[in-house]
């Protein structure tokens, strides 16, 4: 299939910039595979689409604030900087803005929140082939610790104001996120609340988590026209043992494991036997999955790896299924959903 095939027009005005005030107020677009069917619900309807004994799997990653400002500590000269992934502690692949004058051995004074000098500092170790700077910081500690007094919370491009606003810290983080290392939310799960998670399991509903540290790979847009010549980054995962047992024991007895989010899904397809480690699955269709029999997630961009998941979902082992996603964005674009991290969610059933 080619890239182009995944595209779709969206008013500007549906990017949802700011989140709606309750979380479990956003709208629901559900989608019946077996139907073909959409129905236009609240997401705190959710429960009444879940049946006793099914597993409902949530990533846990936590979301750093990874874009830190530094300058050059011989010249002054400003940088931003942002955090891609945690190589070791106080070692991480980072962006550096303007690229050209971080070279390798560029010593770079970091600043908190305030623009005043922190306690650590940074070294340029190595450029890799895509521009990124490998960062080995120095200070009082981990600065993976200190990164709350220190970054910014890494809002995607397309909240398109200046900087986070006070509510960003906590509505741009799930209410059970416990591992942090994201440098992107996994938005689907930002509209669960504690009393909806508590209604879930009264209803007999396991939730289970799984941890995948959403790195910029993600979202990073497909530069080849054929799906089958993209490669998507690694990140990092892993599942609790409890949670590999529980899903183990509902796949066995024909109970539904119900994915929150790309990133869950992509954890569950793509582990196998293992318990932890790295992935760079690209699911597209045709794609057949083995784990995931439904699936809570956000509107994505178009032409976005995201999409191209969905879509394979939508019509597992088929193609069909990106006519059946179009279709259901076009009927959410003319109902005026909202779209991306702060908008609006579906269930793919």
């Amino acid at each position: 299939m080619r890239t182009s095939e995944f595209d779709y027009p969206l008013p500007q005005e549906l990017i949802a910039q700011t989140p709606e005030p309750e979380r479990d107020h956003s709208r629901l677009l559900v989608l019946d595979r077996t139907l073909g069917t959409l129905s236009h619900r609240r997401f705190d309807d959710l429960p009444t689409y879940l049946n006793p004994g099914d597993v409902l799997v949530l990533n846990d990653s936590k979301v750093i604030p990874a874009r830190l400002r530094g300058c050059n500590a011989r010249t002054g000269g400003n940088f931003e900087v942002f955090l891609v992934e945690e190589v070791a502690e106080n070692e991480w692949w980072a962006m550096m803005r303007p690229g050209k004058r971080a070279k390798v051995g560029t010593s770079l004074q970091i600043l908190n929140k305030a623009r005043d000098a922190s306690a650590f500092t940074a070294v340029v170790q190595e450029v890799n082939e895509e521009g990124h700077r490998r960062l080995r910081f120095d200070g009082p500690g981990n600065v993976l610790d200190a990164l709350d007094g220190l970054g910014e919370i890494p809002l995607p491009p397309y909240i398109a104001r200046a900087g986070e606003i006070p509510s960003d810290r906590e509505r741009y983080q799930t209410i059970y996120a416990q591992r942090a290392g994201s440098v992107a939310a996994p938005t689907a799960g930002l509209h669960f609340t504690p009393g909806l998670l508590e209604n879930l399991r009264t209803r007999g509903v396991k939730v289970c988590f799984v941890t995948l540290h959403v790195g910029l790979g993600t979202f990073s847009p497909i530069k080849t026209e054929e799906l089958a010549e993209h490669v998507m980054h690694y990140e990092r995962y892993e599942i609790p043992v409890e949670t590999a047992k529980a899903i183990q024991d509902a796949k066995k007895t024909g109970r539904r494991i119900v994915a929150v989010g790309t990133t869950t899904v992509r954890v569950l397809e793509s582990a196998g036997t293992s318990l932890r480690g790295r992935t760079n699955i690209f699911i597209h269709p045709p794609f057949r999955f083995n784990i995931v029999d439904a699936m809570v997630t956000n509107f994505h961009l178009p032409r976005s790896t995201l999409l191209m998941l969905v879509a394979a979902f939508a019509a597992p082992a088929e193609t069909r299924g990106r006519e059946m996603i179009l279709q259901a964005y076009k009927e959410a674009v003319e109902r005026k959903y909202r779209f991306f991290s702060y908008g609006d969610a579906m269930l793919i059933l």
